[in-house]
């Protein structure tokens, strides 16, 4: 699972890391950086499954690209970004480093690629460091970079091309094995965690009509119903009863079922159903007759109930449309269900009323995203680390002291 995120002149970003646990929370005031570090998570998913660098970067009719295309995914002044990713491998004592370097001083490609395997003793000293493979020098008229995959010498040369990672071009053969096995073992272990990431950005709007059957929830959650109406059976059922077990203790009325409807002649569409209880009687309510911030508590829950093991799920501004009560039910139910199934959870949020509903034991897990007044980047600190953290806390609430910018306030000293 992916254990780290550095991130060096990516768009805000000078130099900082993002530490990834089973839970995190990103917190920080609008314009602080959130969004560009989840954009960075979003570049390495798509990137690891072969999409090509300047299509990810720019966008094409099927999907959006870095919010201010080439020009805004490096940080002023500079013509290269890289970003690394820290991965822990099958055993607890060995780690993968994958590092990319993307040039955007012309069309977006590939200037540096490299991957290593740590090994740590008991003591968690190193005891050993490979380079599965690097590339050499390359300059950004060369139409292609050459890859030296290991071999205990200098490394087998591989002219590979530029405009998509070494990663997602070695993998096919990493999957055969026709590899050496260590190179085949950290290729598969960093694409398959890198191209786990899910960003889910639900738009109720989109939600609320009728959505053909699909195996893949999209990142707006426009397709919530067909999705769940594609389940088998079983699978089907359990997600509808998780989905109503959670949503039932949601404010102001009582939600008994939850059901995804096939319609249509070829039963090829699907619209999303619930039953509400008012005193005696019962309400049948589709998507188009529920609220914002039902409809995006459904797709939440829905994700992190979809995604497999060892994968993790990145939603921004989680408690957006929701009532505090609420929010502090998806939140319970997040950590419970990420626990249980094994998936990191990521959360963006800057609203004082869930900062406050955060146990003690959720410090170490929290980071701020803010500005330095001085070059005006955006920096990535962990609340633990804030500069006398507990004096702060002993004269106000952590939303207290996010509401009023005293946490901005400590780490510019």
């Amino acid at each position: 699972m992916i254990k780290e995120l550095r991130l060096e002149s990516w768009k805000g970003f000078q130099k900082s890391t993002l530490h990834i646990d089973p839970f995190v929370v990103l917190t920080g005031a609008n314009a602080s950086g959130k969004s560009n570090a989840l954009e960075a998570l979003h570049f390495l998913g798509r990137s690891a499954t072969g999409v090509p660098l300047s299509t990810i970067v720019q966008g094409d009719n099927n999907a959006p690209g870095l919010g201010g295309g080439k020009d805004g995914a490096r940080h002023e002044g500079e013509d290269r970004f890289a970003l690394v990713a820290v991965i822990s491998g099958e055993k607890n004592d060995t780690d993968f480093e994958y590092r990319i370097e993307v040039s955007v001083k012309g069309a977006p490609q590939l200037h540096a690629e490299s991957l290593r395997k740590i090994t740590y003793r008991k003591t968690g000293r190193v005891q050993s460091d490979i380079q599965l493979f690097f590339t050499d020098v390359c300059e950004d008229d060369q139409p292609a970079i050459t890859a030296r995959l290991y071999n205990r010498s200098q490394g087998t040369p591989r002219a590979l091309g530029r405009q998509a990672t070494i990663l997602s071009q070695l993998y096919p053969e990493a999957s055969a094995q026709a590899l050496k096995s260590t190179i085949c073992e950290g290729v598969i272990c960093v694409r398959e965690a890198l191209s786990k990431i899910f960003i889910l950005d639900p738009v109720p709007s989109h939600m609320r009509s009728y959505s053909p059957l699909s195996d893949n929830l999209n990142s707006d959650a426009g397709n919530i119903a067909g999705v769940i109406a594609a389940l088998d059976g079983p699978r089907k059922k359990e997600a509808e009863e998780n989905l109503a077990h959670y949503a039932k203790e949601l404010p102001a009325r009582e939600i008994s079922n939850i059901s995804a409807v096939t319609v249509g002649h070829f039963d090829s569409d699907a619209m999303l159903y619930c039953e509400e209880k008012w005193g005696e009687e019962t309400l049948c309510v589709d998507a188009r007759g529920m609220s914002d911030g039902t409809l995006r508590f459904l797709a939440i829950l829905l994700a992190l109930l979809l995604r497999p093991e060892h994968s993790l799920l990145v939603v921004g501004e989680m408690d957006k449309s929701l009532h505090p009560s609420s929010a502090q039910l998806l939140l319970d139910a997040l950590r419970a269900q990420g626990k249980k199934r094994a998936i990191d959870i990521l959360v963006t949020t800057h609203n004082p009323a869930l900062l406050d509903s955060l146990e003690p034991e959720m410090t170490p897990f929290i980071t701020l995203c803010h500005r330095n007044t001085e070059t005006g980047a955006s920096q990535l600190t962990l609340l633990e680390d804030l500069p006398m953290l507990l004096k702060l806390l002993s004269t106000g609430s952590l939303g207290t002291l996010a509401r009023e910018g005293k946490l901005e306030a400590a780490l510019q000293g």
